[in-house]
């Protein structure tokens, strides 16, 4: 089996920085210590899993050396043994191929996350005011930072838009499907027959990346400095403050004003043009690559629908999975996120292998 020969490669490599682990000279490199000591950590959940599995089938082989006994009793009894050590092996097996799959390199990164109204007029902003509040408490259930880039007030307590940094342990692996387009049906509190209304906003998920990653040149840049607006004390529209990008080669535009040192609006808003940049990079080369790849493309397609919030229902439907209707909707309002993007990340997980057996 070719998933077990890579498990025991992967074995042989855990032993190996393990050994150079122990090397004084490597003891005494604090930095080359701790990027081997990352590598190892890396390996450990499914070397994990790898232990357990080869404990199961030695039992497993025990079980079947019974089958041969004289004694009726201890056949049957080997034989449920093996049922069930052949069942989890099974389990296991298909754990551990999904732990083998190639990681995605920016798992480990923060994100920039953009939410932004569209079609429903003042419904529609006070839903993406909802939802950011939804992923905000999200993140403080798993004691992630939340930073407002900028944002765009409306009179009725809704946003028009508002981009936020997220940042703290493997942000981008837990949100990087929130992407696409999430629709509302409720009953507006200005809806005075009681109709259904539907509504939506867009959300964008891309991962922070440094200038490393992203080289953008001076020349390409034109910024812009004026007074910011809204909120900010004695400072607003005294200092000119806020930052205007314009990349001039793809005509991308950011804007930052939240903070009132306009060095720091400078660098929060280069740091969504560097994500901006980097997604329509990821996205060109995804376009590119092979057929088996382009149903995880279109997952992230910001113009799809991927979910509907029914409030009369208390139901939220993602339609990206079938059958992933959860009658939750206040909880998962309130935060309770995991719920849904467990099953849907399972759900990419599963096509990924798939896709990835099928060009074997």
């Amino acid at each position: 089996m070719e998933w077990l020969n890579k498990l025991e490669e992967v074995e042989a490599r855990y032993n190996a920085l393990s050994q150079q682990m122990a090397d004084a000279s490597v003891l005494a490199d604090r930095s080359r210590y701790q990027q081997l000591a990352k590598r190892a950590s890396d390996m450990m959940p499914v070397l994990e899993k790898f232990q357990l599995w080869k404990k199961i089938r030695d039992d497993a082989e025990s079980a079947r050396s019974m089958l041969s006994e004289p004694d009726p009793e201890m056949v049957e009894m080997a034989r449920e043994e093996l049922t069930q050590a052949e069942e989890k092996l099974s389990t296991l097996g298909e754990e551990m191929k999904v732990l083998l799959l190639p990681k995605d390199p920016n798992d480990d990164k923060g994100v920039v996350l953009e939410v932004r109204a569209g079609t429903g007029g003042d419904e529609a902003t006070l839903f993406a005011a909802e939802i950011f509040r939804m992923y905000t408490r999200y993140a403080e259930s798993k004691r992630w930072k939340v930073e407002i880039i900028s944002s765009n007030e409306t009179g009725v307590g809704g946003f028009k838009e508002i981009i936020a940094m997220i940042t703290g342990d493997r942000v981008y692996s837990r949100m990087k499907f929130e992407s696409g387009v999430h629709r509302v049906q409720r009953v507006p509190e200005t809806e005075t027959q009681g109709r259904v209304h539907t509504s939506a906003i867009t959300i964008a998920v891309m991962p922070q990346v440094d200038d490393v990653a992203v080289a953008i040149e001076a020349k390409d840049l034109r910024i812009d400095t004026y007074c910011s607006s809204g909120p900010g004390g004695q400072s607003v529209n005294t200092t000119y403050s806020a930052i205007r990008i314009t990349h001039l080669p793809t005509n991308l535009v950011v804007t930052c004003q939240d903070e009132k040192s306009q060095i720091k609006n400078k660098n929060k808003a280069m740091l969504v043009l560097r994500s901006r940049l980097y997604e329509m990079e990821m996205e060109k080369q995804h376009s590119e690559q092979a057929e088996q790849r382009k149903g995880m493309v279109r997952s992230g397609d910001r113009s799809e629908k991927i979910r509907t919030y029914n409030f009369p229902q208390n139901r939220v439907t993602d339609h990206r999975v079938p059958s992933l209707t959860l009658y939750q909707l206040d909880l998962i309002m309130n935060g309770s996120l995991d719920v849904l993007i467990d099953p849907v990340t399972t759900h990419f997980q599963a096509e990924l292998l798939k896709s990835v057996q099928d060009a074997a």
